[in-house]
């Protein structure tokens, strides 16, 4: 077997040690004579892996006192209308700082439950930048304050959490959790699908402030109140149990690895690497994001000539290359490089961008 450099923006490459211990455990986990696919998630063998895998969660993000951490099913865009309908009354607004297709998408989705309110937008000019601070202007009045903390599809992301006051803010945090250090206490609730920096796609992780619990005040029905979830500490339902190990072992790796300061500082290395080798073309490849924006997880690109498109990607996939295509939104290409994928594996892309760049040009 010869495995390739997965660069898939979601379902996106998980670490080789965390697959091959899964391989390893797969017909019989721990002690239990069985697959952790097959226990009970109320078994004493189930839940003691969900408390460390929470324990080993909180250690990595700092997260505080005061917030509980809830692993569930399903996947973020379900979050779109779940958060509002958590957070908010029917009568309330919700500010929006869209910034790409998702946060987009979670407007739109917010409409059904409560009133939702442009406070800032980069769409006149293609998502291409975050609109400056200054010129959001944000409800006094507003039940919380939603952004997207990376955009997958435009490769735009925030760097720090912005003020928004003593509003609560929300953040889908899909594609950049736990690729750097944050202060968790700067959010109301952070929301992330598994399938991009946690683990196989099905599991949908909530960190939420407790406080803010409280405002679904038994409108919502169970299986979509956070509240309900948090007092069965997630197992309100039958959760996606084996989405929840690999989890557990992706946050093992990353303890292994040096945490998310180590994390940061090479994402950090894979993204400059990339981004130069763009740069550096003399035009032959592009970014149009605005650089103070770039994302670190996703790198949306293009060829000076469309026509080499369909080229690169066959003689990508040929050299061991996956998933280069761009999202049919934006076109031109998309390389996804999470915590998962080593900086061999951009080494390797920049080695053969340059290459087609020479035979091609």
């Amino acid at each position: 077997m010869s495995r390739a450099f997965n660069f898939s923006a979601g379902p996106a490459a998980l670490p080789e040690p965390v697959l091959r211990q899964a391989q390893a455990e797969l017909l019989e986990w721990g002690a239990e004579r069985a697959s952790v696919m097959e226990v009970s998630h109320r078994g004493k063998a189930f839940m003691a892996m969900a408390a460390a895998a929470e324990r080993d969660l909180r250690e990595l993000l700092g997260i505080p006192d005061g917030y509980r951490v809830l692993f569930l099913q399903g996947g973020a865009s379900q979050h779109f209308a779940q958060v509002p309908m958590n957070l908010a009354r029917p009568d309330q607004a919700v500010d929006f700082i869209l910034t790409g297709s998702w946060s987009e998408k979670a407007f739109a989705d917010a409409a059904h439950f409560v009133r939702p309110r442009i406070a800032a937008g980069a769409q006149d000019g293609g998502f291409r930048a975050i609109p400056p601070r200054a010129q959001w202007q944000l409800s006094e009045d507003a039940a919380y304050v939603h952004i997207a903390s990376n955009e997958t599809i435009h490769g735009v992301e925030f760097f720090d959490a912005p003020d928004v006051g003593a509003v609560p803010l929300v953040a889908d945090m899909s594609s950049n959790i736990l690729s750097r250090p944050i202060d968790v206490s700067r959010y109301g609730l952070i929301f992330a699908g598994a399938q991009k920096n946690i683990g196989p796609s099905g599991l949908v992780i909530v960190i939420v402030r407790e406080d803010l619990l409280e405002r679904s005040a038994g409108r919502v029905a169970r299986i979509f109140d956070y509240a309900a979830h948090a007092r069965e500490d997630s197992l309100l339902n039958t959760p996606p149990t084996f989405a929840w190990y690999l989890a557990g072992l992706v946050f093992q790796w990353l303890k292994a690895k040096g945490g998310l300061a180590a994390m940061a500082a090479s994402n950090d290395r894979k993204a400059a690497m990339l981004y130069a080798a763009i740069d550096g073309s003399d035009g032959y490849y592009a970014n149009p994001v605005d650089p103070a924006a770039r994302s670190r997880m996703n790198v949306p690109f293009t060829l000076h000539d469309a026509a080499l498109d369909a080229i690169f990607l066959e003689e990508s996939r040929a050299a061991g290359l996956l998933a280069l295509k761009g999202h049919r939104l934006v076109g031109g290409m998309r390389a996804s490089i999470y915590n998962a994928m080593p900086e061999e594996g951009v080494e390797a892309l920049v080695a053969f961008m340059r290459d087609f760049a020479r035979r091609h040009g």
